[in-house]
């Protein structure tokens, strides 16, 4: 990837985690750095450790630069691709530090390596990601998902949910508050004067007019029906012919009502390239689109262009927010 993305002056503090120190991110991390213009990296704090970031950095052929890292070690110990209770305990160790720093004011925003849900729940993280993490630890009232690829972005109304438990989970509140937080992102983060939001339905043919379930008129419906300016409602959408209209340029962003609707498009569309964004918090966070991928742990394979990708639109999405 060249050194275009790139593109903004970084002026705020941004700090990176490290992940699970056995999966892929001491590799992207230390790949991202790599690249990165020397105004940038001034600007970054590593909470992880010196160990997994430099053997990263070697799997990569690539040269660790000179960063700020904050780590208690734990993570020294770490194999690629053979994660354990330690490297939870550091993964979660990384993120706390870095949130207890976003807390004090130090950083205006984190992004963070791929973490595992297995091992951190291990090594004593009681949340099912770093969402709900993020939201406890900031005092966030809502929050939602958003991935946002060169090609699409779409939002979650539900998140980290047994599909069974959806419907329950949903509510017009709940979506209505979803559109709003993504229609502010749309408009602040990403510069959109007037965003056209696509709100898909839940059952197939948004429910057929009841035939095929009421969740679509009862519950999503009644969430459009308030006009949430500056931007343009569309839905409930039919969900297995809206991806190809916004791929066709019809909608800005897209909100998906489960994991899988929203997600299985996003990845085989933007796979590499998509940053996973939390909205709603008080600073900005963002992610690689991707796991920890123990596969190919240590092997040097591990592809960056995510991790640079939710680097800089970090960094762009503090400057658009000063700006306003």
């Amino acid at each position: 990837m060249n050194d275009s993305v790139w593109h903004v002056k970084a002026t705020p503090r941004l700090g990176i985690t490290l992940g699970d120190p056995s999966g892929i991110g001491p590799e992207i991390v230390a790949a991202a750095l790599a690249s990165m213009p020397d105004d940038w990296r001034k600007r970054v704090i590593i909470y992880g450790d010196h160990g997994p970031l430099a053997r990263g950095a070697k799997a990569m052929g690539v040269t660790l630069p000179d960063v700020e890292i904050i780590g208690a070690g734990l993570g020294n110990s770490a194999v690629p691709g053979r994660p354990d209770e330690t490297g939870g305990a550091a993964q979660v160790g990384y993120l706390e530090a870095a949130v207890a720093a976003a807390k004090a004011g130090d950083l205006s925003a984190i992004v963070t390596a791929p973490i595992s849900k297995t091992w951190a729940r291990r090594g004593g993280f009681a949340f099912l990601g770093h969402t709900e993490m993020l939201a406890q630890r900031l005092g966030a009232r809502e929050v939602a998902m958003l991935f946002a690829g060169p090609r699409l972005k779409v939002a979650l109304a539900t998140v980290h949910r047994p599909l069974s438990e959806v419907v329950e989970d949903l509510s017009t509140d709940r979506i209505r508050a979803v559109i709003e937080l993504v229609v502010t992102s749309m408009v602040t983060d990403f510069g959109m004067a007037a965003p056209r939001i696509g709100v898909l339905g839940l059952n197939p043919h948004a429910g057929e007019d009841g035939l095929l379930g009421d969740e679509d008129a009862d519950i999503i419906a009644p969430a459009l029906e308030e006009a949430c300016a500056p931007a343009t409602l569309h839905g409930p959408l039919v969900p297995d012919a809206a991806f190809r209209d916004a791929l066709d340029g019809k909608y800005d962003a897209m909100i998906a009502m489960y994991h899988d609707q929203g997600l299985i498009p996003v990845k085989l569309i933007d796979f590499e390239e998509a940053v996973n964004v939390t909205l709603g918090l008080s600073i900005v966070r963002t992610s690689p689109d991707h796991g920890t991928a123990y596969d190919i742990a240590g092997t040097g394979k591990a592809r960056s262009v995510s991790m640079q990708r939710a680097i800089a639109l970090a960094i762009d999405m503090v400057a658009r927010r000063s700006a306003t």
